[in-house]
């Protein structure tokens, strides 16, 4: 038994030294764009809601409108995707690049009108919703089936080290007047130049990937997937859609509009965040790994239960005057804000668990493109409701929901089969 357990280390421990130091080409590649990626992402996504707050002046009524072009590319992405699907993954990324890229530039040199704003913050986002279910597809493509937790853990390490460097470098800028919101927004410079460089990447990882490691072979006609096998995925996914919507929109919309807090400090809160993810990302792609993805579901489920319920009490007590944010409750604040943050790294456990039980690995970026279809429908319904109910009832009715979808999503989890990887 002793000898088992001994060759067992040792053969993980290989695993782990391949993983780490015997990288093709194609992964190389991949992790150096995805560290780009992560910059873009710190100079651009992260900055926002702070954007629309300032060069706009929007209430939260408006802030939920706003996520309609925003997040209705996370519908129409699926059938962009099967349109390209010709191209094959990395191709089609490439261009998902250059969109973001283009828009940014355009939003950087301009401060248009609001409907002209909500037209190029729908290209940009239809850019990043296109990589969002492509870059999964291709990391775990690059992937061995025993390590695909790992790998994707890896990856989103590496972005949000990059992420939470933009983050410092957006904080000194806003805190010391280097950035502003005022034309031309040179934070969002950065983050085409970013991407720029990311599509000059890809056109090398195209050369080297191999062809069945990039979306397969040709695919030929345009592919959507929908399977009564993957049913309990795209459940996931709507659940997800919901609370991601509360997370991403809502919970940063307590500090800026009732604490009143600048891009500075929601930046330095977005390095905290990362650098926490840097090492969390990895721990949870292990954790998938070694306990499979139905317990890791059901810990995340449990976990942000909590977190909304205390953003419930905290949100109501604001709005009612009950306390006023000083010493330990502001760190409490700043704790649930970068708690939360970690809600979204969790995305990748879904990725594994589609990959895992995929028919065919020619349906994975399909299917990811499909529920991140789903997801979006959601969170598009879900932001105007969402918008409205803290209009007119109050945030701590938001969280509450926020809450009822986690526990939702504690019970389909409970229900996957208990290998399930």
């Amino acid at each position: 038994m002793l000898t088992v357990l001994n060759h067992t280390a040792k053969r993980r421990r290989e695993d782990d030294i391949s993983l780490k130091f015997n990288d093709s080409p194609a992964v190389k590649i991949f992790l150096v764009s995805t560290a780009f990626v992560g910059l873009a992402m710190g100079f651009s996504d992260a900055l926002l809601a702070n954007y629309f707050k300032d060069a706009y002046d929007v209430n939260a009524q408006q802030r939920g409108f706003i996520e309609f072009p925003r997040e209705l590319p996370g519908v129409l992405a699926i059938f962009v995707i099967a349109a390209l699907s010709s191209l094959r993954d990395v191709r089609t990324a490439l261009i998902a690049h250059a969109m973001t890229a283009g828009a940014l530039i355009v939003l950087g040199f301009l401060r248009p009108s609001f409907p002209v704003m909500l037209i190029f913050l729908f290209i940009y986002s239809m850019g990043v919703h296109m990589y969002i279910a492509l870059g999964d597809s291709i990391g775990l493509s690059l992937a061995r089936k025993q390590n695909m937790g790992s790998m994707l853990g890896r990856l989103n390490s590496v972005r949000m080290a990059l992420f939470m460097i933009a983050g410092v470098v957006t904080f000194l800028g806003f805190r010391y007047g280097a950035f502003d919101f005022d034309t031309p927004v040179t934070v969002f410079f950065l983050a085409a130049a970013c991407l720029i460089v990311v599509c000059l990447l890809f056109v090398f990882l195209f050369r080297v990937m191999p062809e069945e490691e990039n979306g397969g072979a040709a695919r030929g006609a345009p592919k959507l997937v929908f399977r009564r096998a993957y049913l309990r995925y795209y459940v996931i996914c709507a659940l997800f859609g919901g609370r991601k919507q509360i997370m991403l929109v809502y919970s940063p919309w307590v500090l800026i509009d009732l604490l009143d807090f600048g891009a500075d400090t929601m930046s330095i809160l977005s390095v905290a965040g990362s650098f926490i993810g840097i090492f969390f990302m990895p721990q949870v792609g292990k954790w998938i790994d070694r306990f499979g993805v139905r317990n890791v579901m059901i810990s995340e489920a449990f976990a942000f239960i909590s977190v909304y319920v205390a953003y419930g009490f905290l949100s109501r007590w604001i709005t009612h005057n009950v306390v006023v944010l000083t010493g330990v409750g502001m760190i409490m604040v700043y704790l649930l804000n970068i708690i939360d943050r970690m809600s979204a790294q969790f995305a990748m456990v879904r990725a594994v668990y589609l990959r895992s039980i995929a028919l065919s690995p020619e349906d994975v970026t399909p299917s990811l493109s499909l529920g991140m279809s789903i997801d979006h429908v959601i969170g598009i319904i879900g932001s105007f409701f969402c918008g409205t109910i803290w209009y007119i009832w109050g945030p701590e009715y938001v969280f509450l929901l926020a809450g009822v979808l986690s526990l939702a999503n504690l019970l389909v989890a409970r229900g996957l089969k208990t290998g399930a990887r």
